[in-house]
């Protein structure tokens, strides 16, 4: 008998993960994994979440806020820009000279983090009580 593994907690889910974009999705699958796979890392999940919980930040403020020197966190920001979780902005002050930068989380930023790996470490309470219950009785 054939197992039905296209139904999980009274959901349905496609067989293929291709068909749970919309129709006209803005982006494609293998640009959602890579927005997944950049907040993977240490430094630019740490980065994105100070964007997304502090709002727009200058380089000299994350640099700071995360003690990095410059060029590693021009690497990260720019790993965070090009999968359209940060974008980068710039604009000039009145009577300051030239422009000034700074970055600030999109959307899709915001989303993958709340809903991703900050939603894990909320979850692990109850991951917790549910495995401690599980076991009470051995």
């Amino acid at each position: 008998m054939a197992t039905d593994h296209s139904q999980t907690a009274g959901a349905m889910f496609p067989e293929d993960p291709e068909d749970l974009l919309p129709e006209e999705s803005i982006l494609s699958l293998d640009e959602y994994v890579a927005m997944h796979a950049a907040v993977g890392h240490r430094t630019r999940y740490e980065i994105l979440y100070r964007l997304v919980h502090s709002g727009d930040m200058s380089p000299k403020e994350l640099e700071d806020a995360i003690d990095i020197d410059d060029s590693t966190l021009h690497y990260h920001l720019n790993k965070l820009v090009d999968v359209g979780l940060v974008e980068k902005r710039q604009h000039t002050e009145r009577g300051a000279d030239g422009l000034h930068t700074y970055y600030r989380a999109t959307v899709f930023g915001e989303v993958t983090l709340t809903s991703g790996v900050d939603e894990l470490i909320r979850g692990e309470a109850e991951f917790e009580a549910m495995y401690s219950s599980s076991t009470e009785g051995e």
